[in-house]
């Protein structure tokens, strides 16, 4: 009888939820030049690394945050350490219609906290998801957690956060720069990049995961080639 290993069928990625928009195009530089086919998921970093900790199928993993992988590693799920892919930025994104103002000093978004005009902000949950925690790092250096934190609305992940930010439930969101400036959300509102010196680095990591077959093997090393990292920069991340 014969068997079947993973690396006959499309492999399972994982990955963060700032890829939204990246990665399908990867994927697809990726398929037209090799002629496989990949199953993308997206979600939270640390959901996920919880998820191949536990034995989720998975074959690769783009997390957001590079511990994420180490702690895989650790646990010897990986091949090895990974591959920095990128670096993520966040953004202050204003949904159209919004009473505040998109500025990268966050000055009206402290204003509009006390005099009400702010109801709700957007950012992801910063218990598993990177861009959430950078998201408090941000708030916390400018003073602002104690001041916002009864009004956060809190995404899953930072897709689901940014679906806040765009939905008119928030009128102001903290999420990826990647996210902001696809054509599909930047349509429903204005969006400023913040200091990178606010947050500590969002170093983003990519790693095979043990037991992944050669398809995954193969777009592991299609995305450090220069092709996918222009892809990368041209949605919003920086080169590591």
């Amino acid at each position: 009888m014969a068997s079947f290993s993973l690396a006959q069928t499309a492999p399972a990625v994982a990955a963060a939820a700032d890829l939204k928009f990246a990665l399908p195009e990867l994927a697809q530089a990726f398929e037209t030049g090799s002629g496989r086919k990949l199953r993308l998921s997206y979600g939270s970093s640390g959901m996920f690394a919880q998820q191949i900790a536990q034995g989720a199928p998975f074959e690769l993993f783009f997390s957001a945050d590079e511990s994420y992988v180490a702690m895989l590693q650790q646990a010897g799920r990986t091949m090895d350490g990974g591959k920095l892919y990128a670096l993520g930025r966040i953004a202050l994104f204003i949904p159209n219609g919004s009473p505040i103002q998109a500025d990268n000093n966050l000055r009206d978004l402290a204003a509009a906290a006390r005099d009400g005009r702010l109801k709700r902000l957007a950012m992801a949950n910063p218990e598993h998801a990177p861009y959430g925690r950078a998201a408090r790092e941000v708030l916390q250096r400018n003073g602002l957690w104690d001041l916002v934190s009864d009004k956060l609305a809190l995404g899953e992940n930072a897709a689901q956060a940014a679906q806040f930010a765009t939905s008119g439930s928030a009128q102001a969101g903290l999420i990826p720069l990647t996210l902001a400036r696809a054509p599909e959300l930047a349509a429903k509102g204005a969006f400023v990049t913040l200091p990178e010196s606010w947050h500590l680095p969002l170093k983003q990591r990519m790693v095979l995961i043990q037991g992944g077959g050669e398809t995954a093997r193969l777009f592991y090393a299609f995305v450090q080639t220069p092709a996918a990292q222009a892809i990368l920069m041209r949605h919003g991340f920086a080169q590591p």
